[in-house]
């Protein structure tokens, strides 16, 4: 499988990133991969945050993998800060590959780092097979989101 990277990601990652993005159903009709600037300008927004943590997964030089992690202090559950999972996408030849698995993992140990005491994560209802996998991972669907379009 070879040796894996995970670090933050740059302005050069943007094009790989952003076709992960795009690469499946959902990500088709929601992404543009033929105009950069607004994500660009997200990468910077991002960057200059310290609760973000926009990440890639290199293997042999190329970026196979990301995720978007996000720590949140809040006064709920004693005070306790929590950490969101979004943008999980592995490279279309590295799926199946485990890297998955150690995207997910790198972002539990981040999240103790931080001193979260929850991982929390949505995955659109048609994901099934994403459902499965975070569950594998011992994830539980313990609530139901909501979302209001703007």
């Amino acid at each position: 499988m070879g040796d894996l990277e995970i670090r933050a990601a740059v302005a050069d990652d943007v094009p790989v990133i952003v076709g992960m993005l795009a690469d499946d159903p959902l990500g088709a009709q929601r992404e543009s991969p033929d105009d950069l600037t607004p994500y660009l300008s997200a990468l910077e927004r991002l960057s200059a945050d310290p609760n973000q943590r926009l990440v890639v997964a290199i293997r042999e030089g190329r970026v196979v993998g990301t995720l978007q992690l996000t720590i949140v202090p809040g006064l709920s559950r004693r005070g306790a800060t929590r950490s969101i999972v979004e943008g999980v996408r592995i490279h279309a030849d590295e799926r199946g590959s485990g890297l998955g698995t150690e995207l997910i993992e790198w972002a539990i140990e981040e999240s103790r780092g931080q001193g979260c005491q929850l991982v929390q994560l949505t995955s659109d209802k048609t994901r099934a097979d994403a459902h499965r996998f975070y569950e594998r991972l011992g994830f539980t669907a313990s609530h139901t989101g909501f979302k209001l379009q703007l």
